[in-house]
């Protein structure tokens, strides 16, 4: 490993993925850690309940669809979520740089506290710290978050056959921020997909049991997350291009930017992977809620020597979809 920590560690993808097992998992090594989950999964007696932090740095803190108050209240949801939890409780800690505006801390402040409302969970702690001007860049924010398992839920082995569902268009976080920070100046409705999916645990209680996985894309995007399904699970997967949900001025942007969308930061969508037999129903439920309209099944799950992922085109082309490496957009959460 690197001698120095570089934009790169923090990316999502392969080097952060070398930095947390060859430092974090050396040092802080427990069974519960080592699962690698989006939330660990606690037995507390006869509860299981789940635990997640993030931490916030988001570049600009204001953007289209969002900002870094709302970003971080879903971003801690939406992890808990992942593990099959409803999300109860959220902690707040900010960093502050002296000569920050008030209005603009209570602008944060006031979006952190509509969209904890809207999903019904309660910021109930906190802490605050002020250092000197120039030691950070603005306001840095961390939320813990803490959630009940529902029904039970548990991550189930994954088997040659099962579908890959994403719960809507990708890339269009990432997408925004990028635009934003290179200061583009284009045409069309980009914004923020950043969102909260606590809706989506009651809109398939049914199914819990057919939902073998769960993982939020957020950096690295759907191949980075379908890359850690594909290690945790030993099997691979087979994407399908044409089946991809992608919005036609995402692509256009990412192309001009030479970026794969497919490594793109979503805020607001989930990766499942489940039962081939129970897919589609599983899909129409998801699609009836307001923004996961534009749900589809992306793959499935094969059985490989190597559990690695890959995508088909229409004419039967094929391309191996690696972890990201390298830097891509920075700050973009």
């Amino acid at each position: 490993m690197d001698n120095t920590i570089k934009l790169c560690h923090g990316n999502g993808g392969s080097h952060t993925m070398q930095l947390i097992h060859d430092i974090f998992y050396e040092y802080f090594h427990n069974p519960i850690l080592s699962k690698g989950l989006d939330s660990a999964v606690l037995e507390i007696g006869q509860e299981r309940i789940a635990f997640t932090t993030d931490t916030y740095v988001v570049k600009p803190i204001f953007f289209s669809g969002g900002d870094m108050g709302k970003l971080s209240v879903c971003g801690t949801i939406n992890d808990l979520v992942a593990v099959g939890a409803k999300p109860l409780y959220i902690s707040c800690g900010m960093i502050i740089e002296e000569g920050l505006d008030i209005g603009l801390l209570e602008r944060i402040a006031a979006s952190m506290a509509e969209t904890a409302h809207f999903a019904d969970v309660k910021i109930v702690t906190g802490d605050t710290k002020v250092v000197e001007k120039g030691a950070i860049d603005q306001i840095f924010i961390n939320t813990s978050g803490i959630g009940q398992i529902r029904n039970n839920y548990r991550t189930q082995k994954i088997h040659a056959g099962d579908q890959v569902i994403i719960t809507g268009t990708i890339a269009e976080h990432g997408t925004t921020i990028a635009i934003e920070q290179y200061k583009l100046k284009v045409k069309g409705d980009f914004r923020s997909d950043c969102a909260p999916l606590h809706g989506i645990l009651e809109q398939l209680e049914a199914y819990m049991g057919n939902i073998k996985f769960m993982r939020d894309p957020t950096r690295g995007g759907i191949a980075t997350a379908l890359n850690e399904i594909a290690v945790h699970s030993g099997c691979g997967i087979r994407l399908f291009e044409k089946n991809i949900p992608i919005r036609k001025e995402v692509a256009a942007i990412n192309e001009i930017l030479g970026i794969d969308p497919l490594y793109v930061a979503c805020e607001g969508r989930m990766v499942l992977v489940v039962d081939k037999e129970k897919s589609i129903e599983i899909l129409q439920h998801i699609q009836q809620l307001d923004h996961c309209k534009e749900a589809q099944i992306i793959g499935e799950c094969i059985n490989d020597t190597e559990p690695y992922v890959f995508i088909e085109n229409s004419f039967g082309g094929k391309r191996i979809i690696r972890p990201l490496e390298g830097e891509m957009i920075p700050r973009i959460c």
